[in-house]
Parts: structure tokens; C-alpha cells; sequence
């Protein structure tokens, strides 16, 4: 083994369990535990890549980074369906190949129909900075730089809230977070891994990883004020079949209102969708789940009364 790789691992190793506390010092799933607990099915959110408007150096990856890292926060409250952001960028992407008329209208992937979610989440990185003070950077290796000084980081997001079918934006909200360091340091002057490991560690990723627990503490609360809503799949005989499953957290015996759809209502000087009229059709009950789907009864009304496409909602 290079000896001065050696030394060099071992002196990250002993600086990276050094690194002080920092002024942010709740553990990441604090504040995911302080929320109440979920009823009802979990509604399915898209994380789009932040914009970074920070104008930081182009070596930190921040709109992948932040994007991946909000993902796995909201994922791991356990409250939510993540739709993966790649999986949102090809969805987008085809939605525009068929607005290009290149397509027949029956393969054509439908504007605002983001792979069934409610509401898509994209964020603008408006701060990031790292002043660090103090001695020079010590020992040096591939990109790594070991020293004695102290740090302050402080980084910013707005984070937005869409409707994912209106394209209407419900909430707007600032998180931010920042802070701080003394004594042995870690530098970095190659590309980094926002969201890593290493990155954590340092002033700068916890002052990420605040900001990110603020922004998901807000869609939580937001999103709490967002009905659920579901489909049926099909109907044969008594069997009615719904797009929510296991991964959706519904359960054998919960019930559900169902409603047909009525005409879309569009806005004259826009055509927005404000919204559709809708009308009960009668009520189910879920007799047994599936990973993505479950089976009902009609607890109200008749199942020959219920089709594909008719709306299901938590009343």
C-alpha cells in the first residue's frame, strides 16, 4: 500500500470523528418524529431538480444533489410515494414529443398527468456559501485538504408546491440553515457529492441538511391539507379494483367515497384547468390489498354502478 495514502486515510479518518458539534445538532429524524402519526393513504409527491440561482463554483453538484437529497427525506417519513426525479424528467419529456403532434393522440402521454402525482415539488438554491478562517489547509490528497480553522456555512432554498395537473402554485416557503465549526476542518477542492457521506460532515452538508428538514416539515404540513384521491382500475362483477395498494397504506376495511367525473372546467383566457364537477356514485369497502392495488366491495351503491377512471376519495 502507498505509505502516503496511508497516512493520509488515517488522518481523514481521525479529523472526520474530531469535527465539533455544530450549531444544528438534531439528529435527521427528529423532526419526522415529532409529526403525527399518518391516517389514511400516503399521496404520491414529484421532486423536480432545484434551479441553483446561488451562483456557486459549477464543481458542486447542487441541483442532482439537493433534489436526491429531499427525496430520501420525505421518503423516509414513511408519509409519502416519491416519484424518482428522473423518472419525472422522461415523463416530461415525453409529454412534450407528443404535444409536438409527432405521435398518434392515443400514445401520447397527457400534459399534467406526472405519473399520477398530486402535487410536484421543484426548489431554486438562492444561498451557499463556506467562510472558513484560520490556518492554512495542512495536508493535502486528491481533492482533500486536512487543517485547523474554522467554518461558517449557511445555505437557502424556496421551495414551491404545484398542482401537478393545474400547474397552480399552493405554497411557497424559505428554509434555510446554517452552521458551524471549530478546530480540525475538511476541505474540498474537486467535485463533490452534495448528499454524501463526507459531505455530512462538514459544516456545509449539515447546513444542507437543515434546510432540507425545514423544507420537508413544510410539505408535510401543506400537504395535510391536500385531499387523497385515487381511481378504480376496473370492475368485474363484485369486484372493484383501485390504483392504491400495500405502498399507498391502505388497508383491508378502510372505506372510500367514489365519484364520476363531470366536465372539465377551463378558464376562457387561459385554458387552465379549474377543476372538474364531480358526483357520488356510492361508497366501497377494501377486502383485500395488493402491493399497488386493492380489491373492494360496494358498501354503498351497486359495483355495476362504478368504471374505469371514476375518482375515489377519503371523505
Amino acid at each position: 500500500m502507498n505509505k502516503k495514502f496511508f497516512i493520509m486515510t488515517c488522518a481523514l479518518c481521525c479529523v472526520l470523528c474530531l469535527l465539533p458539534l455544530d450549531s444544528y445538532a438534531r439528529s435527521k429524524n427528529e423532526q419526522v418524529e415529532e409529526m403525527s402519526a399518518l391516517k389514511g393513504p400516503k399521496k404520491t409527491i414529484a421532486v423536480m431538480e432545484f434551479e441553483n440561482k446561488a451562483g456557486a463554483d459549477s464543481q458542486w453538484q447542487l441541483g442532482t444533489g439537493m433534489a436526491e437529497m429531499l427525496t430520501t427525506a420525505l421518503v423516509n417519513t414513511g408519509r409519502f410515494i416519491v416519484v424518482e426525479r428522473q423518472a419525472v424528467t422522461d415523463v416530461l419529456k415525453e409529454q412534450d414529443f407528443g404535444a409536438s403532434g409527432r405521435t398518434t393522440e392515443v400514445g401520447a402521454a397527457k400534459i399534467g398527468k406526472i405519473l399520477n402525482s398530486q402535487i410536484l415539488v421543484r426548489g431554486a438554491i438562492t444561498e451557499f456559501s463556506n467562510q472558513t478562517s484560520g490556518g492554512d489547509s495542512g495536508i493535502g490528497y486528491m481533492g482533500v485538504s486536512l487543517g485547523m480553522s474554522s467554518s461558517k456555512a449557511h445555505v437557502a432554498v424556496n421551495i414551491r408546491i404545484f398542482d401537478s395537473v393545474t400547474g397552480e402554485v399552493l405554497d411557497s416557503m424559505r428554509c434555510a440553515g446554517t452552521a458551524k465549526s471549530s478546530g480540525a476542518s475538511v476541505g474540498y477542492s474537486g467535485i463533490v457529492n452534495v448528499g454524501g457521506s463526507g459531505f455530512a460532515k462538514t459544516p456545509l452538508g449539515k447546513a444542507t441538511q437543515q434546510a432540507i428538514d425545514e423544507a420537508v416539515a413544510f410539505i408535510t404540513a401543506k400537504m395535510n391539507n391536500v385531499p387523497w384521491s385515487g381511481k378504480v382500475v376496473s370492475v368485474k362483477g363484485d369486484i372493484v379494483f383501485i390504483n392504491a395498494g400495500q405502498n399507498s397504506n391502505v388497508n383491508p376495511g378502510d372505506e372510500f367515497t367514489v365519484y364520476k367525473k363531470g366536465e372539465d372546467m377551463l378558464d376562457p383566457d387561459t385554458g387552465a384547468s379549474l377543476g372538474c364537477e364531480i358526483k357520488k356514485a356510492g361508497r366501497i369497502q377494501i377486502t383485500s390489498v395488493e402491493e399497488k392495488f386493492s380489491k373492494a366491495k360496494a358498501a354503498a351503491g351497486s359495483a355495476a354502478s362504478f368504471a374505469t377512471g371514476d375518482i375515489i376519495k377519503l371523505d
